[in-house]
């Protein structure tokens, strides 16, 4: 799995698809089109599957669950996705979100959660990807 984070508007798309040589056989699933969360990727047998604004369907869980049922969800999203990945050397996995944890603290207590939950959620992502790149203003800086 390849993390792929940063701020908003500073070509993450941009970068994966010049980066990965993105066409149409690959499958590009995002919150910004309004797709639903994936669970099941078991029907693609191989190729490039792209899940980007994963801070959206972060967003959805914390409207529903308290912060620790969102973590424990989201964790297991990402072992069903790990698992399809190795399942098949001709798999990948590129999972983009934006980074909302910086700046001022939300007031309000939802966003809060959301901007907690993300952060933990992307510290897992981090944690379990073979790669992580942070894109800004187009470029990226390779941390793991």
């Amino acid at each position: 799995m390849h993390f792929v984070t940063g701020g908003a508007f500073n070509g993450k798309r941009a970068w994966v698809k010049k980066t990965y040589s993105v066409n149409e056989h690959d499958h590009w699933l995002s919150a910004y089109e309004n797709e639903p969360l994936p669970t099941n990727f078991m029907e693609i047998n191989d190729g490039v599957i792209i899940l980007e604004g994963v801070e959206l369907w972060l967003k959805d869980l914390t409207k529903n669950y308290e912060a620790n049922k969102c973590r424990e969800f989201w964790n297991r999203r990402l072992e069903d996705w790990l698992t399809w990945e190795k399942a098949n050397l001709n798999r990948k996995l590129i999972v983009i979100g934006t980074d909302i944890t910086k700046g001022i603290v939300p007031l309000e207590a939802e966003n809060r959660r959301w901007r907690d939950v993300t952060g933990w959620a992307f510290q897992d992502i981090a944690a379990k990807s073979n790669k992580v790149d942070v894109i800004w203003y187009g470029l990226n800086q390779t941390i793991k």
